[in-house]
């Protein structure tokens, strides 16, 4: 028999030939599993509770794809096989942020299985994995979701200052106009797009507090609980109308009035009902405006950098086009990684819209460039 083939006993107990590359396979694939039940435990270990249990696991469910793997090689598992980049990748980052960009990796790549497509692999071990990106997706939701609003801002504010000023700047260098004059446009932009975004932050969260304050129970209104009529019960009102159904509203009320003769009786909105969301996980105004200005601030510099330093005409327009499109491809990525999608993708699409804005202002700048000549 050829060196580059041997056989193998499968769960029947029929023998089977098999090549290298086979065995090069199921190292790989052995490699794969024991690193990614070494993450789930690096993750375990930065978690309590039930998260904790969970990810405990999904680390021993990672382990019993590993045996059937080790199964197979046999006596035959010979040198370690090296782990592919992506587990390399995740396991870095899972010891040493333990984040959501993390669970994020982890269930695309649980996605990214290829063992519905393997033969040697078993239809228990495909779904395990399918099921598993479902299992790391609900785990990631609730850090997705505490993260999405600052997230949101920090990539709106960062991407706006790129694509508006390095269209600024584009358009009115196109038009011929002296660097010096490019330069102090593009520092205009900065400051004014800062400030408006700033502005418009602050007001932003200082009109949604005031709207989720609004919607919070009036503590005076439980002073009026005692002088309430049994007979004709308001207080189910106001259940009802916060979301209770009528036969639940009523046993609140009725709750609520058996002790409506102490001394300080509850606020009506301690009673069971479902708050609107507090406004201390909305953050504060000028927080937000001073984070808008930054991060605006921050994006917007880039396209002016080549200028500051005393570059003009098409070379300074190259590399601040160049400068922009790196920062957009990291933005876009990072968006992908979170979202569970490709980050190439993503970084893609976010470097499209971008220099598509730019190109548009470039264009009518050469235009109107060439009618004032």
């Amino acid at each position: 028999m050829p060196s580059s083939t041997f056989t193998t006993t499968t769960d029947t107990g029929s023998i089977v030939l098999r090549t290298a590359a086979d065995r090069r396979r199921w190292r790989r694939y052995l490699a794969d599993e024991l690193a990614e039940a070494g993450i789930y435990r690096d993750l375990a270990r930065r978690r309590t509770g039930e998260e904790r249990a969970i990810l405990l696991a999904l680390a021993e469910a990672e382990d019993r794809h590993a045996q059937h793997w080790m199964s197979l090689l046999g006596d035959d598992l010979g040198a370690k096989a090296k782990r592919g980049a992506g587990s390399r990748v995740l396991g870095f980052f899972a010891q040493r942020f333990g984040s959501v960009f993390v669970l994020a990796l982890m269930q695309r790549n649980e996605g990214r299985s290829p063992y519905e497509r393997d033969d040697d692999a078993t239809e228990a071990m495909a779904a395990d994995e399918r099921i598993h990106g479902e299992v790391v997706r609900g785990l990631a939701m609730r850090q997705r979701l505490a993260l999405a609003g600052s997230f949101r801002a920090a990539v709106f504010g960062a991407n706006d200052g790129l694509v508006s000023n390095l269209a600024l700047v584009l358009g009115i260098g196109a038009t011929g106009v002296p660097a010096a004059t490019v330069l102090f446009t593009g520092i205009a932009g900065l400051l004014a797009g800062a400030l408006s975004m700033a502005a418009g932050e602050y007001v932003s969260v200082s009109s949604q507090r005031e709207l989720l304050d609004a919607s919070k129970p009036d503590p005076e209104a439980a002073q009026a609980l005692p002088g309430l009529d049994l007979d004709a019960n308001e207080l189910a009102l106001v259940y009802r109308a916060r979301g209770l159904s009528a036969g639940e509203a009523e046993e609140q009320a009725s709750q609520v009035l058996a002790a409506r003769h102490d001394e300080q009786p509850a606020p009506i909105g301690d009673a069971g009902i479902a708050e609107a969301s507090d406004t201390d996980a909305i953050g504060s105004p000028i927080g937000a405006a001073v984070s808008s200005f930054v991060l605006f601030a921050s994006g917007a510099l880039i396209p002016v950098l080549p200028y500051l330093f005393g570059m003009t005409g098409l070379p300074a327009v190259l590399v601040a086009a160049g400068l922009v499109g790196v920062a957009l491809l990291i933005t876009g990525a990072l968006v992908g990684l979170l979202s569970g999608v490709s980050p190439l993708t993503r970084a893609l699409r976010q470097i499209a819209i971008g220099f598509g804005a730019a190109a548009v202002t470039y264009v009518l700048g050469l235009a109107f460039g060439a009618t004032l000549a």
